[in-house]
């Protein structure tokens, strides 16, 4: 029996890109995300950290992506995420099917899995995504300046697949000290989920002993973040990561949200991250994305920091502001 879960559901996902415009064009001018913060990876900040996410930057919209056009592409296996899981409202495959192929993306045939309607489909760099049709419950802002219709609009994460060498010991991981409870299996793949009917708590592993391991490289998930509601239940997850032997990292102060870190037993990367302070702790709500930003201990960098990055413009199918 599962543990009452203090971890909501996911916070964001961190992935490897290729060039940062190519990255900016597909995610904001065709799948219609907002970028809601222009910064830098923390840890290299020779590099963007582009953070896309719904109209008003809500945790469990994220999908952000460090650009390393000069990485190799990732390779898939296990130890690694697999696949991005995207919400959709109910009823809008046929117009993604549709816009995807105007923009010279190909997806897969609509399917089902687990009984949800997707459209399968990769990124520009190799990301393996999929748009699910859910009407769960999640927080969700529209964004007025997106090319895509209010009523089609991505409404943020909703699952992630991962494939392990072993599935025991993670799945005993995920239900013991994350709170998972397993809801079902379908095709070799067995679905864990957080308590709870809303979107964005789902994750789905499957066993594959001889497939190799993964590497990250360009197209590939660096890390998956779970959510937690403030930094005392922070803390308490914390503890019982390191009970379970998971080695956690100390609490790392990201600015906009605080972190743990540590790998699941199958050697893929997680975090923990507190839902506040937010992103608008340092831009107004209407002007999130539009300059770069950096974290306080950053800003005696800057001027080395810009010089080092790319110019990005905005896509030209962003509505201007003056629509709003």
């Amino acid at each position: 029996m599962s543990l009452d879960s203090t971890i909501t559901g996911l916070h964001h996902i961190t992935v490897i890109a290729g060039d940062a415009q190519e990255n900016l064009d597909f995610y904001s001018g065709v799948l219609g995300m907002r970028l809601v913060k222009k910064t830098v990876n923390q840890d290299a900040p020779d590099t963007y950290h582009l953070f896309y996410a719904d109209g008003a930057a809500h945790a469990g919209t994220d999908l952000t992506f460090f650009p390393w056009p000069g990485a190799a592409p990732g390779r898939i296996g296990t130890g690694l995420t697999v696949e991005v899981a995207l919400a959709v409202p109910s009823g809008s495959l046929a117009y993604w099917a549709d816009r995807l192929e105007q923009h010279g993306i190909q997806p897969g045939k609509p399917g089902v899995r687990f009984g949800e309607r997707l459209l399968t489909f990769a990124d520009p760099h190799g990301l393996e995504l999929a748009l699910i049709e859910t009407s769960d419950s999640r927080e969700f802002t529209p964004w007025p300046r997106s090319p895509v219709p209010e009523p089609h609009q991505v409404r943020g994460l909703h699952a992630v697949r991962l494939l392990e060498r072993s599935a025991a010991a993670t799945v005993d991981f995920l239900r013991a000290t994350l709170g998972f409870e397993e809801i079902g299996q379908e095709d070799g793949w067995r679905r864990l989920a957080l308590p709870g009917t809303r979107s964005g708590r789902v994750l789905d592993l499957k066993e594959a002993p001889a497939e190799r391991q993964g590497t990250w490289g360009t197209g590939s998930v660096h890390h998956i973040a779970w959510r937690v509601p403030d930094d005392a239940t922070e803390l308490a997850v914390q503890r019982r990561l390191g009970s379970a032997g998971r080695r956690p990292t100390e609490v790392v102060d990201r600015f906009w949200f605080k972190s743990v870190y540590f790998k699941e037993p199958g050697g893929a990367l997680f975090e923990i991250a507190t839902d506040g302070p937010g992103f608008g702790v340092d831009e107004a709500l209407d002007q999130l994305g539009a300059r770069l930003v950096l974290p306080p201990w950053l800003e005696p960098e800057r001027g080395a920091i810009e010089s080092s990055l790319p110019p990005l413009r905005q896509p030209e199918s962003i509505a201007p502001a003056s629509r709003r």
